[in-house]
């Protein structure tokens, strides 16, 4: 299984970068996680839009989702239009991004697959297991098994224990870090730090921690200070273009 990160700021793209947006492949099939804000001009650096073979997304924040409508835009507008593309959703979550051209101008370009944040699926050659994870909007925490190798995401999520649930044992815990060291009270309740999430990181037990969702101006080091001072493994930043295998 291979992650690249397309992009990992939180709630805006920062210059030359963008959000959260991680394509993970295995066995030839590649599969979109989270497509925010400006991730497709990067994606489309490395595929083309017509080699993606599913989207799967965590939550409605537009720094999470909106640019799955150029996505879908690059398939569909094209002489030869792509496949019908999966994309896999809490019910509701990416309603809005579909119409933003009008209902039904995109109902070729793509399939709906709702899940519910708890629920056990496939999708392509990835066992999914989803947790559901305290956010300001519902959240999925998402779980990747394929072939022994583990890949955990916590979408944006707020303190809880099921994180550690949902990364026990990963080889990989793409983790949100909007702040460094401490949540301001007024977000404290469904965003992170990167300080908890080596907590996190550290009681499930998982081979490599990396933080995303930092949100813009916040120095990458401070980042993973903060997480080195509570998880003794390896760490880093997410930021666009970093490849990770996960293997043994």
């Amino acid at each position: 299984m291979r992650l690249t990160v397309v992009g990992g700021c939180g709630a805006w793209p920062a210059a030359g970068q963008a959000c959260s947006g991680y394509l993970v492949e295995h066995d030839g099939f590649r599969l979109l996680i989270d497509p925010g804000y400006a991730i497709v001009p990067r994606l489309l650096e490395r595929i083309d839009a017509t080699e993606v073979d599913a989207v799967l997304v965590s939550h409605s924040h537009p720094d999470h989702c909106a640019d799955l409508h150029p996505l879908l835009r690059a398939r569909v507008l094209r002489e030869e239009p792509a496949p019908v593309l999966p994309v896999h959703t809490l019910p509701g979550a990416v309603d809005r991004i579909l119409d933003l051209d009008g209902p039904g101008t995109l109902q070729d370009a793509f399939t709906l697959v709702e899940f519910a944040a708890g629920d056990q699926f496939e999708v392509g050659p990835f066992q999914v297991q989803t947790w559901q994870l305290p956010h300001s909007v519902p959240n999925a925490g998402i779980r990747l098994a394929a072939d022994g190798q583990v890949l955990a995401y916590t979408g944006d999520t707020g303190p809880s224990p099921a994180i550690v649930e949902l990364a026990r044992g990963a080889n990989l815990f793409l983790a949100e870090a909007s702040f460094p060291e401490q949540v301001p009270a007024r977000a404290a309740n469904y965003l992170s730090s990167a300080r908890q999430a080596g907590k996190d990181a550290a009681r499930a037990g998982v081979g490599r921690l990396l933080l995303t969702h930092l949100l813009p101006g916040t120095a990458p080091g401070l980042a993973e200070a903060a997480a080195r001072a509570t998880f003794t493994g390896e760490a880093g930043v997410a930021h666009g273009g970093i490849v990770a295998d996960l293997g043994p």
